[in-house]
C-alpha cells in the first residue's frame, strides 16, 4: 500500500483539496479516488479530502467539529475559520450530545457543506470578522482548530438561538456555560462588538445566582 505525500499528511487538519495535490500528482482527484479507495483518506465533503492519521483503521470516525474545522481550513487557511455557536459549545463540553450540524466563523460568504463521512451531517458558515472573535486554540481529531471562548460563545448563542433550528439546546448550552465566564470579558467583548442588548438579554435570561 501506497505511503501519504507529505503533502496530505502534514497539511493543517490533515484536510486537502485536489488542487493541493498539484506539486506530487498529474490527476489529483484521480489519486485520492485512488488513497480512498485503498482505506488512507475519505472524502469530508465535495472536493475536500481527509486523510486518516497514522494509528487509526479504516473503521474510524473522526468528531463532526474536526471535519468541519478541517474543511474550513482546507478552504480559507490555516488558523483562519474559527468555530462558533453550538461547535464551540460542544467542544467546551457544553453540550453533551453529538448533533448532525457544525458551525464555522469565516472571512466571506460560503455556502452549506453536506458532509459526506456519515449520514445528515451538514456545516453551516456564518460570515464574521475572524480577527475580531474572542477565541482560543483546541484539539479536535484531526488537529487544533480555533474556537470561540466560553464569552463569545454564549453571546453567540443569545444573540441567534435559533442557528442551526436548535434553541432548546442552545439555551441549554447557554445555562451551562455562564458560570465559567468571566463578568468584565463579556462586557468588553459586548462593547466592543456591538452586542450590549445581546449582554442584558443574556443577563434576564440566564442570572447569577
Amino acid at each position: 500500500m501506497a505511503a501519504l505525500p507529505d503533502v496530505l499528511t502534514r497539511a493543517p487538519l490533515r484536510t486537502v483539496r485536489p488542487q493541493d495535490l498539484a506539486t506530487v500528482y498529474t490527476q489529483p482527484s484521480v489519486q485520492l479516488a485512488r488513497l480512498t479507495r485503498q482505506g488512507l483518506v475519505r472524502k469530508a465533503a465535495p472536493g475536500l479530502y481527509y486523510a486518516l492519521p497514522d494509528d487509526r483503521d479504516v473503521a474510524w470516525l473522526p468528531t463532526l467539529e474536526a471535519v468541519a474545522a478541517g474543511a474550513a481550513t482546507a478552504l480559507y487557511g490555516d488558523r483562519v475559520p474559527v468555530l462558533m455557536h453550538l461547535t464551540a459549545a460542544r467542544l467546551h463540553g457544553a453540550l453533551p450530545r453529538a448533533i448532525t450540524q457544525a458551525v464555522v466563523a469565516v472571512p466571506g460568504q460560503h455556502r452549506p457543506l453536506r458532509v459526506l463521512d456519515r449520514p445528515d451531517g451538514l456545516i453551516t458558515f456564518v460570515s464574521r470578522d475572524v480577527d475580531a472573535l474572542d477565541a482560543t486554540l483546541l484539539r479536535t481529531d484531526l488537529g487544533p482548530v480555533l474556537v470561540t471562548t466560553p464569552e463569545q460563545t454564549i453571546l453567540d448563542l443569545t444573540k441567534r438561538p435559533g442557528l442551526g433550528d436548535m434553541p432548546t439546546e442552545a439555551h441549554d448550552a447557554v445555562r451551562t456555560l455562564v458560570p465559567r465566564c468571566d463578568e468584565q470579558r463579556l462586557d468588553k467583548l459586548a462593547r466592543g462588538q456591538r452586542m450590549v442588548a445581546t449582554l442584558e438579554r443574556l443577563r434576564a435570561e440566564h442570572p447569577r445566582p
